[in-house]
């Protein structure tokens, strides 16, 4: 008795949550369609039409756009600084983007290559996979730093970490203790361009 209710638990959990990412991929394609993603001015217009929504939308942004990497992260960074302040915009990105970090490290654990193969291009995947065969050590350094440093491949390398080997904990520990400085350098360095 116990085994099927857990098992229909698991069902409606897994139905709602998919229902939840299918709404939230149909407004960032609307947001897209319209024009919202387009410059940091759109992106500001578009939040702040939201109210005292907006910090909750820039993180959904963030997160979203971490999951289906198609508009720069850097971009919510800049918006988000220019709208809540310096310390504001940090924390609402900072928020979004680890946690679209771990939802595509937990996507592609669960989902495998398929799904990583599908977020890039086969060439992309290859060259990575063919570096870091058997170098397990030297890919914690690697993805330390991708997270570290502005303009990295980070988005895909969450993807790639749920392929390996390397535990969830650690992954988590890196996105946290990683992630701050370059969101930092967007929002305190560049807010003051829009």
């Amino acid at each position: 008795m116990d085994e099927k209710r857990s098992k229909n638990l698991k069902t409606a959990f897994a139905a709602t949550l998919a229902v939840l990412l299918i709404l939230c991929f149909a407004f960032m394609l609307h947001a897209w369609r319209a024009g919202h993603f387009a410059s940091p001015q759109a992106l500001r217009e578009y939040l702040s039409g939201f109210g005292i929504w907006a910090p909750l939308i820039l993180i959904l942004i963030q997160t979203l756009q971490v999951i289906v990497p198609v508009l720069p992260g850097f971009l919510g960074c800049i918006v988000g600084a220019a709208l809540f302040g310096r310390w504001g915009g940090f924390w609402c990105n900072y928020i979004g983007i680890s946690l679209g970090s771990v939802i595509a490290f937990f996507l592609a654990r669960r989902y495998g290559k398929a799904l990583v193969k599908r977020m890039v291009s086969a060439k992309t995947y290859d060259s990575y996979a063919e570096k870091l065969r058997g170098k397990k050590g030297s890919y914690t350094l690697l993805l330390f730093l991708a997270i570290l440093l502005p303009l990295a491949p980070d988005d895909f390398l969450c993807y790639f970490s749920g392929l390996t080997e390397m535990s969830s904990k650690r992954f988590v520990s890196i996105i946290l203790a990683a992630k701050p400085w370059c969101i930092l350098f967007y929002c305190f360095f560049t807010a003051s361009l829009i």
